[in-house]
């Protein structure tokens, strides 16, 4: 399917006049430049990858393949003091069984699916890079939070996702909240 041709008005420098035909401009006409169709799709296509493209992720600098190939000595340089303290003694049981069990979710899932949710009371375990993509429920004292790991939270620990508390939304007061309430008829 053909496109309309292509027009735009320019005023014209002699880098810019270089940089038109370059686009495949086919004419000249005053100060409008008319352009080929097959100069437009591809125009159209590039302006569609750059609206596409997406911000990568780095952390500390680092892209995230590189963070999933690094090992955790490595790791352990990169993130922040009390990570790197967390990490230097050592991560016991528990952690390691957590992200044993992560591996296994991941292993397991369709591809092009989610993991199956791996329930967890370890609130204090830190995000590393291997965690990202599986899914976490991380007990908040009540109930189990389902948070999907993304590669933003590295370095991050899993209660900063799972809130304890509800937050106060501090709005108009009730009944019976002070004295001069005392006479506002209730509706």
């Amino acid at each position: 399917m053909s496109r309309p041709a292509l027009t735009a008005s320019i005023t014209t420098s002699a880098s810019t006049a270089a940089a038109i035909k370059s686009l495949g401009v086919k004419e000249e006409i005053g100060c409008v430049y008319v352009m080929g169709s097959e100069a437009a799709d591809e125009i159209d296509a590039e302006t569609i990858k750059k609206n596409r493209s997406f911000r990568k992720f780095s952390y500390r600098g680092v892209d995230l393949e590189q963070l999933l190939d690094m090992s955790s000595e490595q790791l352990t340089e990169i993130v922040h003091a009390r990570a790197r303290r967390r990490f230097q003694r050592g991560l016991k049981r528990k952690p390691m069984g957590l992200i044993k069990k992560l591996r296994k979710a991941k292993k397991d899932a369709v591809d092009g699916e989610k993991p199956e949710t791996v329930k967890t009371h370890l609130r204090n375990m830190i995000i590393v890079p291997e965690m990202v993509g599986s899914v976490v429920g991380v007990y908040n004292g009540k109930v189990f939070n389902q948070i999907e790991i993304k590669a933003e939270m590295i370095g991050h620990y899993l209660a900063e996702f799972s809130i304890t508390y509800k937050p106060v939304g501090h709005g108009r007061p009730g009944i019976g909240a002070s004295s001069s309430s005392k006479f506002v008829p209730l509706k």
